[in-house]
């Protein structure tokens, strides 16, 4: 399946990019680039889940996500 590669590509890639953005000092970026590698993540953990049972991984990634999306509106939404 075309999506199964691409994770396997996306999700190293836009992670490892998400740490460079963070050590270079851009912490705004690293979010906005770690939300999207997280269709991906999650895609990977219902995949674990549904095969293997890892429920923990996948409820992590749920939570990962919204507390990015958290960060994404501290840092871009102006109040």
């Amino acid at each position: 399946m075309l999506f199964n590669a691409l994770t396997q590509i996306a999700i190293p890639v836009l992670t490892v990019a998400t740490q460079i953005a963070i050590a270079l000092k851009f912490p705004q970026w690293g979010l906005v680039i770690n939300m999207l590698a997280q269709p991906f993540w999650i895609y990977s953990a219902w995949k674990s889940y549904k095969k293997a049972g890892q429920i923990g991984l996948f409820i992590t990634t749920i939570l990962v996500t919204i507390i990015i999306g958290l960060g994404i509106i501290n840092y871009w939404v102006k109040y």
